[in-house]
């Protein structure tokens, strides 16, 4: 089952098992600590004077109106009426 979907719920419930059931939040938390970048959840102003949030809203809205996605049509002579 290595690779699926069921595979990894098995996993997940074998570590938490093993490793106690805030296994995922102690790991996170030792990430979140160590890091020194900020992330997209930081509070901190960046030099473009944005914080970690707004940018992230910013450049997602950008990315969703240059989506590759082109808007959707309908074939009239394939529509039963």
């Amino acid at each position: 089952m290595a690779g699926t979907e069921r595979g990894g719920h098995k996993a997940a419930r074998t570590i938490r098992q093993r490793h106690g059931r805030d296994f995922y939040v102690r790991i996170g938390r030792k990430g979140g600590q160590k890091s020194r970048q900020g992330g997209f959840a930081s509070s901190k102003i960046g030099s473009d004077g944005l914080t970690g949030l707004q940018r992230a809203k910013l450049v997602g809205s950008v990315g969703g109106t240059k989506s590759r996605r082109g808007s959707k049509t309908i074939d009239i002579q394939r529509v039963r009426v």
